[in-house]
């Protein structure tokens, strides 16, 4: 006997291959939609300028566009190519990013040198959206802000081994016949300082190698976490004509160090510009930054409570005192022993002090209700029984006391936790598709060192709306969803 059969009608049809297609759509794609809001990540500005009319509408939208260029970054398509491919095949993809055609990688390349600048302000946007998450996440580390440079590296011939063969060929060669010269040392004298097919791409330090790269400003919370990122360009040094445009050393290093502490000053004020009503308490750089004028700039005008910075020694040769070891701890002046910190004082009307004890001065029980301080020492280097004691007013020498002791093991924790901006940068070089591409222009490597920074922060949001910071900093997660 034959069961009993259901006529469907064409609206039952309708929903049951839509609900298939909702279903077939990968998690990812749902947990975009249903959590990203574009408008509130996309300025009215950049609304306005990008459907602005020259005669004919818009055949792409602009959230398409953005869609496309995260989902590059997501799934690490490095050439544009890649991209296109696969969104040829994958209908959900075209789905997800609204496209009822594939566009050319034209258009792609095009979109990125148009509209970089409005890239630069979506970047501020999910900066203010991400920083109350950053917050709940770990509010101490989350108060605490890493500078650093890298270096995009170009698709140029300088970059090409072959290149730098030769020119170690050229200076063994001279050296053969000038004695006097270190071909190992001097090589980098053969080496042009920009790039034949582009004079923004210097030949500089990065990473621990060489190689012809446009160099860049990545400011990073203690979590690793982008707060912002400045491209060295033209329009850059433009605003800020302090910044160098040529090499004030024969060595690159050395050069490096330079160009990094004169960067700090504007990449800050933008910073500060573009969102004044953020406030950091803590500061941490490398020893490139350890400059008398930095340490005033970050205790006073960025208003930082502490800058942890390690001491460059080459900018400590004349800078030590007599009693004073090379962190600024006073020391006997007899076998130079580090004296031991007691504690700080100060209050509304004193400046902050700290205060130094010889290291075998100790407690002594109590005596009449008083307890007392007695030296132990058998060769003292003063006659008072209390011992040795020096306060250090920190405010008059901001490098050696930047708001924290150097000798305090606080001061070594919060410097290791500088490696964070460092795995931000190898983040957005190999995990955001910034390091391997085929192009030198500089809009184009503007617009992709801004792409990298969104998709990072697009995450962060996404972690945030669905509660699970875990997603935060781990980008591959979410292709596993």
């Amino acid at each position: 006997m034959r069961g009993k059969c259901e006529q469907m009608s064409l609206f039952d049809i309708y929903r049951s291959v839509e609900d298939a297609l909702e279903n077939d759509q990968p998690l990812l794609f749902r947990l975009l939609d249903e959590h990203i809001d574009w408008n509130e990540i996309i300025p009215f500005g950049f609304y306005l300028a990008f459907y602005k009319r020259f005669g004919r509408a818009r055949v792409y939208e602009l959230e398409s566009f953005l869609r496309m260029l995260l989902l590059q970054r997501i799934f690490h398509f490095t050439e544009d190519s890649q991209l296109l491919n696969v969104l040829r095949c994958c209908a959900e993809m075209r789905v997800f990013c609204g496209l009822d055609k594939v566009p050319d990688a034209s258009k792609l390349t095009r979109f990125k040198q148009e509209f970089c600048e409005w890239l630069a302000r979506v970047l501020e946007r999910l900066v203010e959206l991400t920083e109350p998450i950053c917050r709940e996440m770990d509010a101490e580390l989350a108060d605490m802000l890493n500078f650093d440079t890298t270096g995009v590296e170009s698709y140029v011939a300088e970059n090409n081994p072959k290149f730098a063969m030769l020119k170690e060929r050229q200076a063994t060669s001279y050296a053969k016949v000038n004695p006097e010269f270190d071909a190992e040392k001097g090589r980098h004298t053969f080496m042009p300082q920009a790039s034949q097919s582009n004079g923004e791409v210097k030949y500089q330090y990065i990473d621990g190698h060489f190689c012809y790269a446009q160099k860049a400003a990545v400011l990073t919370n203690g979590l690793g976490i982008i707060r912002h990122l400045e491209l060295f360009d033209e329009d850059f040094r433009f605003r800020h004509p302090e910044v160098p445009r040529e090499q004030r050393t024969k060595s690159p290093e050395i050069d490096k160090e330079i160009y990094d502490s004169i960067a700090l000053k504007p990449v800050l004020r933008d910073f500060c510009t573009a969102h004044p009503s953020f406030r950091y308490g803590t500061f941490s750089g490398d020893a490139a930054f350890d400059s008398y004028d930095n340490y005033s700039f970050l205790l006073g005008e960025f208003g930082f409570q502490q800058a942890v910075i390690p001491l460059n020694p080459r900018n400590s040769a004349t800078a030590q005192e007599v009693d004073f070891n090379e962190n600024g701890t006073p020391v006997c002046p007899l076998d130079k022993t580090p004296l031991r910190l007691q504690g700080k004082s100060g209050g509304k009307h004193r400046s902050l002090r700290l205060k130094y004890l010889c290291p075998k001065s100790v407690l002594t029980k109590r005596v009449n209700g008083r307890r007392t301080t007695i030296c132990t020492c058998e060769t003292p280097c003063t006659p008072s029984e209390y011992g040795r004691c020096v306060y250090v007013y920190p405010h008059k020498d901001l490098r050696l006391y930047p708001g924290i002791s150097r000798d305090d093991s606080k001061f070594d924790a919060i410097y290791k936790r500088r490696a964070a901006v460092e795995r931000a940068i190898a983040s957005l070089k190999h995990t955001l598709c910034l390091q391997g591409r085929k192009t030198s222009d500089v809009l184009s490597t503007k617009a992709d060192l801004l792409l990298a920074g969104i998709s990072q922060l697009v995450c962060v949001l996404l972690a945030g709306r669905l509660n699970d910071h875990s997603l935060a900093r781990r980008t591959r997660l979410l292709l596993a969803a």
